[in-house]
């Protein structure tokens, strides 16, 4: 029986490795690193790409140049036996150090890096007359592709916005390019620096005259593209000034797939920012305004005695369902003051309460009045006219007594 055909194999497509400037080994050691690492790394444009093997396509780190600052010379660390060459690169927001194998490695790297980012090909290097002429080649590639490029710092914003962004970003950068406020084809450049705690900010004015374009200074400056001229101010700034790049790779708004109840398709959604805890509904704009909280009055210590009880204001006469009910305050004979008006009760009496217990550090007379008014609360009078028959019984009955004992006396 013959045996079955297996498939072909079709050899897997390997891309094409890419171009760079200059190319070689260089092991790497970053601000979070604990030890170099050895990549193959190579300068295309602004930017260092790092791939693990001279035989690969695809990078697995990369650097920009963007904020270069400075290329500075290590000493070797550790051991005096140590014969790598080590250089560190030093940007606006990190250093990144490197280790190379020859002294000719560092001052190639640092060429051609001095090269794409000045935009002119060094001259304080040590150098043969190839090398000089590999970063002139290199230098007129680059010069080609920004004249085609917008720089990363060249926002559509106004003279106003710039300002501002560059205010309420400042670990972003302090040079902005944007459109010219007079249209054209021309830009503007405007900075934003400190001095003795104070914000200064300068624009300046940049044409353009065919393919170039001139800075518009006291000594005008021509230059062949728009990263020229961000060169021009970043180099006769002492790298002072660093072109403004926005990091807007984080998202400031949380979001979510959800799916439409309606269609069934899924869609974005972001939240609102909740409102801090706490804090009530916001009114309206067009309804009433909400009135501010009244404050509480606090309740009087335990410490101290409550107040005295008034007695002609613990009587409160109830009323019937007849509004034009006839009141008999006048019977009541008042000689000191006026008798205060009776207040109305509910139609419905609530049970009486029990009494509460005596309060401590009370005089025995004060307590009695206090059960006095108490009891007189919880068991008003029906009438007034009641009230007026007991008082005048009582009263004739404390006259018959004193009379009775003037007589005694007489006797």
């Amino acid at each position: 029986m013959a045996s079955a055909l297996s498939p072909l194999r079709v050899p897997k497509h390997k891309g094409a490795l890419p171009s760079h400037y200059y190319e070689s080994f260089l092991e790497k050691k970053g601000p979070h690193d604990q030890d170099y690492k050895k990549f193959w790394a190579g300068l295309q444009g602004c930017t260092l790409y790092f791939y693990n093997s001279n035989r690969d396509s695809q990078h697995v780190e990369k650097l920009g140049l963007g904020a270069f600052v400075r290329l500075t010379d290590e000493a070797p660390w550790g051991n005096s036996r140590d014969t790598d060459i080590y250089f560190s690169l030093v940007l606006w927001n990190q250093e990144i150090k490197f280790k190379v194998e020859s002294l000719e490695s560092r001052e190639m790297w640092k060429g051609f890096i001095l090269t794409v980012v000045e935009l002119r090909v060094p001259s304080n290097l040590t150098l043969l007359p190839g090398h000089l002429y590999m970063m002139a080649e290199a230098l007129a590639k680059e010069e080609a592709r920004r004249a085609f490029e917008v720089p990363s710092c060249f926002l559509e914003v106004s003279r106003l916005e710039a300002q501002l962004l560059l205010e309420r970003y400042p670990d972003c950068g302090n040079l902005l390019l944007r459109p010219s406020g007079n249209g054209g084809d021309d830009v503007s450049v405007t900075t934003r620096q400190t001095l003795n705690g104070k914000s200064v900010v300068r624009h300046y004015k940049v044409k353009r005259e065919g393919p170039k374009y001139v800075i518009d200074v006291e000594e005008p400056f021509f230059c062949a593209s728009l990263d020229a001229v961000i060169n021009y101010f970043v180099s006769h700034t002492n790298n002072a000034l660093v072109p403004f790049l926005l990091d807007e790779h984080y998202e400031k708004v949380l979001g979510h797939v959800e799916a439409d109840k309606e269609n069934g398709e899924s869609v974005w959604v972001a939240r609102s920012t909740p409102a801090a805890p706490g804090a009530g509904p916001a009114p309206a704009s067009d309804g009433p305004k909400q009135l501010p909280p009244v404050p509480i009055t606090p309740v009087a210590s335990q410490g101290r005695s409550p107040p005295l009880l008034n007695q002609e204001e613990n009587y409160v006469i109830p009323t019937g369902d007849d509004p034009a009910a006839n009141y008999v305050n006048g019977d009541v004979p008042s000689p000191s003051r006026p008798v205060p008006k009776p207040r109305k009760l509910a139609k419905a009496l609530k049970p009486p309460v029990a009494p509460k217990p005596e309060p401590k550090g009370l005089s025995g007379g004060l307590a009695k009045k206090l059960a006095v008014g108490s009891m007189q609360t919880l068991f008003p009078t029906t009438g007034l006219a009641d009230l007026t028959a007991e008082l005048e019984e009582k009263l004739q009955r404390r006259r018959a007594l004193e009379h009775s004992a003037g007589h005694a006396g007489d006797q």
